[in-house]
Parts: structure tokens; sequence; C-alpha cells
């Protein structure tokens, strides 16, 4: 990925000009105060004061932000409408009619797992990522139907 996107073909389509890098281990240095931040609060301001859809992921093989933990806490997010989010069932989220993983939702919070992927989850389902990525960016939220639209 790191030759790839620091090709001058690639940048040029992408209309940047700067050398990439996974992981820039200053940008990492600067965000180490943020590790054990606790957002919940905000995310719950958001939820309660804005239309803003707040889509939270997770692989189901990812050991350094598991998707248990992430189930914990939307579920302990402190919203309007904590009480329905919390007594929605997982849905079925398929992706070219093959299971792709479960999401649970409720008005403008989205919780989904992800399958068969760790914590970067477009490295691991790239197609499952485009898709998750499109419904977000189309606020598509009906898992019931078929939904792409990016090419």
């Amino acid at each position: 990925m790191d030759t790839f996107l620091n090709r001058a073909d690639v940048q040029q389509a992408l209309g940047v000009d700067k050398h990439w890098e996974e992981v820039d281990q200053m940008v990492h240095t600067y965000l180490l105060g943020d590790w054990m931040t606790n957002l919940v609060f905000k995310v719950g301001s958001i939820l309660d004061n804005s239309d803003v859809q707040v889509l939270v992921y997770s692989g189901d093989k990812d050991w350094i932000c598991n998707w248990r933990g992430g189930e914990a806490w939307t579920l302990s997010t402190h919203w309007k409408s904590h009480a329905e989010f919390n007594q929605q069932g997982f849905e079925m989220w398929n992706v070219d009619s093959q299971p792709a993983g479960e999401m649970r939702q409720y008005g403008n919070l989205h919780f989904l797992r992800v399958y068969e992927a760790g914590h970067m989850v477009p490295m691991d389902q790239p197609a499952n990522a485009l898709a998750m990525l499109d419904r977000f960016l189309h606020n598509n939220w009906n898992l019931s139907e078929g939904f792409l639209q990016l090419q």
C-alpha cells in the first residue's frame, strides 16, 4: 500500500502531493493524549442536539478495539433515545447478498460489527468497507435492501 500510494501517477490521480505513511509517528505522538479520552458524553450531546448520523464500527477480529467494547460504549451512551437504542436487536447486514456483519441502530446512532475484519476494516474487508461508507454518505440505513451507489 505504501509503495502504491507514493507513486507519482496515483498521487496525481488523487490530487495530492505528499509522502504517504501508514502511521506517521509525529501524528501518533500528538494523539497519545487522546488515547483514553472518554468521548461518550460528547457523542451523546451530538446525538441529542443534531441530526448528525453517528456510525461506530468494529471488526469482529479486532484485538485492539474489540467489537464488544464498541457495543458496550454505544449501549452506555446517554442520550434521549438511549432506551430505544438499547432495546434494538442486531440486524443482518449483507453486501452482495453475503453476510457482512450485524448492525444495531436507532435514530441517528448506528453500531456495526463487521465480520472477518480486524483493526483495519478497510484493509481486511475493502468491498464491505466501501459499502459501509457508501451507506453512511448516502444516509441509507435500511438494511433490508441492497445498497451501493459508489462506483
